[in-house]
């Protein structure tokens, strides 16, 4: 979530007097920067995860699962483990991290040092992530388990869900009905940003997700978890006036988005060209791999006819005032802005001839004074109106030390602000004076249950975006399409019951396909060189996933359609994976051709095969999804009374049975492949 800056925040009222102040500065950071690094080329394959825990404690003669609030000590222990690693070593490359998160009930965990593009690192990471859960399991308390799960799914009962307890009526920052202070980590950027999340848009957030109507659920459904009547906070009563919807389940607090666990893949990319090429490529990838990795169908008790968290945390960070939201005439504000500061990528910014105008083609609003800055100082106009548009939000937490810096030597005002725009994508501009390249970072994907699983994401990810650049393939659909898959991505069993919009001729204009490749493919791919791909061998084997592809030019044949409408349709999940008909050969397919110009060991290729396989599965559905299996367990349970709610004792069997089916010991093979559970063993 940012750099966590010691100082003195300041509260809303005073940081607002500085905002003007932080975007020119950022500005300014961001130009200096592009001054030094724009010609930049030649960085190689560098990438990593980023993996966040939940860390629960049980208590078995209640039979309650409950989060565990001690992330202080938790961290301080880990980094003197770490240390000590280290020390032993005597180098620390190898040597995992930790890091604090928004809730104090969490861990965020990095590899040691990135993944570089050799097999032996893409077939690491399953034991890296081991690793890590291992290190932060030895130094829990023996109640205490490291979980990766989204969402937990008793925040905010009534009730005792914390350890220890606190009660919601101190929830100086938030004014939450549900959620007490004491669940956010203490730093004082969380509290401030909270705060200044609820000052900003003049009300608390208001979350409202479907809820899963059952058997036996009242109709019409109203909460009586809600503390209707409370006379705290002046927001209390906003409950009542209608934030919280009938048959919904209404959440208040940051802590309901920002406590949610997610798995991020970050690139380093060969240069500006490069990254900005796959950003865009991944754009209309997102909404797949939100709805193959939906983990989080639970929510403060209940079960939601929603699989994913995407709603939940982009609602929870909605600073945006009533004129900003289209309610009220603008008055006081610049913009209506149609998007959260947590939503999906707005606009395209690669400058390759792929990218025509019409794709951008929903309301992105940009500071047209910024733009023009950008404009001036040499910022191309795609990439120009990209930053305009994250500028034209606030900096929420500014710390009085940091006001003034050095714009030649810092890039903090600038992270301030790209930081708190948290996109299904972010493009990342190297950090100043450092040794880092551009970097492309992948952010819809929910965390799941299993080590076995986060790899197998990992891996399918960074193969398939080695694909795209190796193959020039072009997945450009309309932004609007790429925001309806979106909403459609995270609809209860989306993996299935929904169609995606997706590109009909994923490859440039070119003579036929080899026959190496699969036989429905319409044209041929285009290698970094320009010419085809041959993948028999005649042009050898790469020993690794690289970066460098330089772009080919736009081909004399490649005429622009009429209308971008021809170019794209609906398809299922499993018509994108696997492919359809004689026009597109699956995105799964285009991952093993790639393999094929790899140089690969059997034993390599049979690990990827294990990867792959799961993708496959839980795609054509003999596999079910971790949202679909929770949504199983709860339903089946021996107690559960088919009335949406999640009882303390059904959500202290499933976190069992979670943690049993991470150890291995537990089997579970409508969920996992049979494999995985050996392995663990």
């Amino acid at each position: 979530m940012g750099l966590l800056s010691l100082g003195t925040p300041l509260v809303w009222d005073e940081a607002k007097q500085y905002a003007d102040h932080v975007r020119s500065h950022g500005i300014t950071q961001f130009l200096h920067i592009w001054d030094r690094v724009k010609d930049r080329c030649g960085d190689e394959l560098l990438w990593g995860d980023e993996i966040e825990y939940m860390v629960a404690v049980f208590d078995d003669h209640e039979k309650n699962a409950k989060l565990s609030l001690r992330q202080t000590e938790i961290l301080a222990k880990l980094q003197a483990i770490v240390n000590d690693i280290v020390s032993d070593r005597g180098e620390s490359d190898s040597v995992p991290t930790f890091h604090p998160e928004y809730g104090r009930f969490m861990l965020e965990s990095t590899p040691g040092s990135p993944y570089t593009g050799e097999l032996r690192d893409l077939l690491s990471v399953e034991s890296n992530m081991r690793y890590r859960r291992h290190l932060a399991r030895k130094y829990l308390k023996p109640n205490e388990i490291p979980f990766t799960m989204t969402s937990f799914p008793r925040m905010g009962v009534p009730g005792v869900f914390t350890e220890p307890y606190y009660d919601p009526v101190d929830a100086v920052s938030s004014h939450s009905l549900f959620l007490p202070e004491e669940i956010t980590n203490p730093h004082a950027r969380f509290p401030t940003l909270t705060a200044n999340i609820r000052r900003r848009r003049g009300s608390k957030v208001a979350i409202n997700l479907p809820l899963f109507i059952d058997t036996h659920t009242p109709r019409p459904f109203v909460d009586p978890t809600i503390p209707w009547q409370r006379n705290v906070y002046p927001e209390d009563s906003e409950a009542k006036k209608g934030a919280a919807l009938i048959d919904h389940i209404y959440m208040d607090a940051m802590g309901f988005g920002m406590g949610c666990s997610c798995l991020q893949i970050t690139f380093q990319a060969c240069n500006i060209t490069e990254a900005r090429r796959l950003y865009d490529a991944l754009i209309p990838v997102a909404p797949l791999m939100l709805a193959l990795t939906a983990a989080s169908p639970l929510y403060r008790g209940y079960i939601a006819d929603v699989d994913c968290r995407w709603d939940v945390v982009s609602a929870s960070v909605d600073d945006r005032t009533e004129e900003e939201r289209g309610l009220k005439p603008l008055k006081e504000n610049r913009f209506r802005i149609p998007k959260s500061r947590y939503a999906s990528v707005s606009l395209y910014i690669s400058e390759y001839w792929m990218n025509q105008p019409a794709y951008n083609d929903i309301d992105a609003p940009y500071d047209s004074a910024i733009f023009e800055r950008l404009r001036k100082h040499g910022v191309d106009e795609l990439l120009s109106k990209h930053i305009a548009h994250l500028f034209i939000r606030d900096p929420l937490v500014i710390f009085s030390e940091s006001i003034d810096q050095d714009d030649t030597t810092s890039n903090d005002h600038f992270e301030n602000i790209q930081s708190t725009n948290w996109q299904t994508l972010r493009f990342k501009p190297p950090p100043a004076n450092s040794p880092i390249g551009w970097r492309v970072e992948f952010r819809p994907m929910e965390v799941q249950m299993t080590d076995f699983e986060n790899a197998a994401f990992s891996v399918f990810v960074v193969l398939l975006s080695r694909a795209i650049l190796h193959f020039n393939l072009n997945l450009y659909i309309p932004i609007s399409k790429v925001d309806e898959n979106m909403a459609r991505a995270q609809k209860r069993d989306a993996v299935h019951a929904q169609k995606f919009y997706f590109r009909k001729d994923v490859f440039p204009p070119g003579p036929s396909q080899p026959s190496s490749v699969v036989s429905s493919c319409p044209s041929t791919p285009v290698s970094e060189h320009g010419g085809p791909i041959l993948v028999n061998g005649i042009n050898g084997k790469e020993k690794k996933l690289r970066n460098c592809y330089p772009l080919p030019p736009k081909p004399d044949d490649a005429a622009l359609p009429a209308a971008v409408d021809d170019e794209y349709e609906e398809m299922t999940m499993e018509e994108i994976m696997n492919g359809k008909g004689a026009s597109f050969p699956g995105l799964l397919n285009l991952v093993y051709t790639y393999l094929e110009t790899l140089d690969v060991d059997d034993e390599s290729a049979r690990r990827i095969e294990e990867y792959l396989d799961l993708i496959r599965r839980r795609t054509n559905g003999s596999l079910r999804t971790a949202a679909s299996w929770i949504r199983n367990f709860v339903r089946s349970h021996p107690a559960y009374k088919f009335d949406s709610v999640v009882s303390q004792e059904i959500n202290y069997d499933l976190m069992v049975a979670v943690d049993e089916i991470e150890r291995g010991v537990r089997k579970a093979p409508d969920f996992l492949p049979e494999h995985c559970a050996r392995s663990k063993q």
